[in-house]
């Protein structure tokens, strides 16, 4: 598998490269935003990690130059962590999203799932039950009604759950998953997602196993 690390950092960078090469991975780094492009252009990648923040090029507008020709699936990383540049990362559709500090081993799972994810084919990026139609990739929502307002991490969450449905996610597993060491203090914020998650989108499937976590169903 051929990765490309584009951030700025040089240490960072390293850092980086130095992990997935000892995981087995084949990875090219670059440290801004042309290069990056230039060598997205050349070389066939698997998936890229692109940091927000770059010279000459931002990551948000090599997201957007990639996406008129390429749906290779991207990380963003950034020290950023404001919903706004969340949302306009995931409107240039980024695949997921890390903010700094992250724990390497915590990117690591995330690059293998969203690998896995393009093998497999097992978690469509439109997802339906009933009249609900979620767009994964584009981080929307809607039934009959029309559109419904969900925010990037609640259709995070639902992708997660969805990735592993059948299985119980314990709330621990999903706050290491989604928050990851920015993980919030109150220990309650998995069942509030949870919570607007079934009240917003009516999924009864979504079903809590009491004293473990949580799994998604088929339509019960």
């Amino acid at each position: 598998m051929k990765l490309l690390v584009v951030e700025d950092d040089r240490d960072t960078n390293d850092g980086i490269c130095e992990y997935f090469r000892e995981a087995g991975y084949e990875v090219t780094p670059a440290y801004d935003g042309e290069a990056a492009l230039q060598s997205a252009g050349e070389g066939g990648y698997d998936l890229i990690l692109l940091d927000v923040m770059l010279p000459k090029l931002t990551g948000l507008a090599v997201l957007h130059e990639l996406r008129k020709t390429s749906g290779v699936p991207v990380i963003m990383l950034t020290a950023v962590s404001d919903e706004y540049t969340q949302i306009v990362s995931f409107d240039g559709m980024a695949d997921d999203y890390v903010t700094k500090p992250f724990s390497i081993v915590l990117l690591g799972k995330r690059v293998e799932a969203l690998l896995r994810r393009g093998r497999n084919g097992d978690t469509p990026y439109i997802w339906r039950y009933r009249e609900l139609r979620v767009d994964f990739n584009g981080f929307t929502a809607e039934d009959a009604n029309g559109p419904i307002d969900v925010t990037p991490r609640e259709i995070l969450l639902l992708r997660l759950l969805a990735e592993h449905r059948g299985r119980v996610l314990s709330r621990e597993r999903i706050l290491e998953e989604l928050w990851g060491e920015d993980r919030p203090v109150f220990d309650r914020t998995v069942d509030s997602h949870i919570k607007n998650l079934r009240k917003k989108l009516g999924l009864d499937c979504i079903v809590t196993v009491t004293g473990v976590g949580y799994k998604l169903e088929d339509e019960r």
